[in-house]
């Protein structure tokens, strides 16, 4: 078994083009509302979070490193691609997933009525069950740029168990 933790934070604006906000994407659903990520791929804080998650469980390089924010290749990037590579690399190293347990952080917009899309678009990233992937949502009851309205945090654990345990 390998455990993996993943954290991303992403400032929150207007979208463009009254603010520098992209579309706001979590999980790889787009969810309406006012205000987006600033962000040099498509900003979407759960796929990052996920995708480090698993690079971390096996002692792989990070997103960061893997997809540089400077590289002009991922501007405006679908997140699904960099989760792509990491799943294909967990395979590779003869792993699954386990579980993922992902706590989203932000106070608008509200997560939980896209709670159940979320996971199931992740778990089909993933090539797991629905029911290995939580997705909890969680305000910073006003406190600090999260609490404001003014950034997004994700925590994301993943668990990887060898090919040959998953039932």
């Amino acid at each position: 078994m390998r455990i993996g933790h993943g954290y991303d934070l992403h400032r929150l604006d207007e979208i463009s083009p009254q603010g520098s906000g992209r579309p706001f994407v979590l999980g790889g659903v787009r969810i309406e509302a006012p205000r987006g990520p600033v962000a040099h791929s498509d900003g979407d804080a759960l796929l990052h979070a996920v995708t480090d998650a698993l690079l971390g469980a096996l002692g792989l390089p990070d997103i960061g490193q893997l997809f540089p924010d400077h590289d002009p290749r991922h501007d405006g990037a679908d997140s699904a691609a960099f989760l792509r590579e990491a799943v294909q690399r967990m395979h590779a190293a003869g792993f699954e997933v386990g579980n993922i347990d992902c706590t989203v952080i932000c106070e608008r917009p509200k997560i939980g009525p896209h709670k159940d899309s979320i996971a199931a678009n992740i778990a089909r990233l993933l090539c797991c069950r629905r029911e290995q992937v939580n997705v909890k949502g969680k305000t910073h009851e006003r406190v600090d740029a999260v609490g404001e309205g003014r950034a997004i945090e994700v925590h994301v654990v993943a668990l990887l168990v060898a090919r040959s345990a998953v039932s």
